[in-house]
């Protein structure tokens, strides 16, 4: 895609810093007009300093989203940030949603996710891959920050990549945490945070956290992101290795990150998984 056609731009932006960070980079790569459709709740204000509009909605209402971006006139939308998993069961949903989730047999981000993309299709509007704007923000393969893994956190890397990649293929999550060759948690619906606090309470120092994008994953929404807030989490739990998956994690205020991490000592590495299968 040619990044100097995009002039506007919508923006589906749920928690973290994740929307400011790509509103940002947006702008610095030539976008003029930026629409964003937030949710109540869950959304960081601070976007309003960034778009030219914020239509604020509730969580579960997909008709006042669709109408916001069909009034809006954009054409190029995205998905940023992340929304509360609790929430998701205590929101009202309006007729819009429910009509699309009964047409769901399996409810996961990729099908609820791809759903509405197709809702948005209909309107004339594509869903764009959330590293729009973020290619900068995505590694390449190597050490980032800290030091190289010793052998022991090699194999633990490597044992984790492949479970990753296994369990993130039948939708439970994409990180999974190890320890000398043993499994400590595997993230499911409670988010990376959560799952790398109770491996912290299991095993103590020097786990290994491994991140990835699952197996054919769609790359407009729910792709791997790590941001200081997880790095946070992962000091907390006196983890020693942070190993995420190449061209394919997205690093939030990239520099500020890997600064983070070398002064704890974590060491952060992205590696190069074989996509051949995908």
């Amino acid at each position: 895609m040619n990044r100097s056609s995009v002039t506007e731009l919508g923006i589906i932006a749920g928690r973290g810093v994740y929307p400011r960070v790509l509103a940002e980079s947006a702008r610095a790569q030539g976008v003029e007009r930026l629409f964003v459709v937030a949710f109540k709740k869950e959304t960081d204000r601070v976007i309003e300093k960034y778009a030219d509009e914020v239509r604020w909605i509730h969580l579960g209402q997909l008709r006042p989203m669709l109408d916001a971006f069909r009034e809006s006139g954009v054409k190029q939308v995205v998905m940023a940030g992340q929304i509360t998993p609790t929430h998701l069961f205590h929101i009202r949903v309006d007729q819009a949603m429910r009509a699309l989730l009964a047409r769901l047999n399996e409810r996961n981000a990729h099908t609820i996710f791809g759903a509405i993309a197709e809702e948005l299709k209909a309107l004339g509007i594509e869903l764009s891959e959330a590293s729009l704007f973020m290619e900068s923000a995505m590694p390449e393969p190597g050490v980032l920050a800290g030091r190289v893994p010793d052998e022991r956190e090699q194999a633990d890397i490597e044992l984790g990549l492949r479970v990753a990649k296994t369990t993130s293929g039948l939708e439970i999550g994409q990180t999974v945490v190890v320890k000398q060759g043993t499994i400590l948690a595997v993230e499911a619906f409670e988010g990376t945070d959560e799952t790398i606090e109770r491996a912290g309470r299991l095993a103590g120092p020097g786990a290994v956290v491994v991140k990835v994008a699952k197996q054919g994953h769609d790359m407009r929404f729910d792709i791997p992101v790590i941001g200081e807030r997880t790095l946070k989490k992962l000091k907390k739990a006196k983890v020693s290795v942070l190993a995420l998956e190449a061209r394919r994690t997205i690093l939030l205020d990239k520099e500020a990150v890997i600064a983070r991490a070398d002064k704890l000592g974590l060491c952060l590495v992205a590696v190069e998984t074989n996509k051949a299968e995908e």
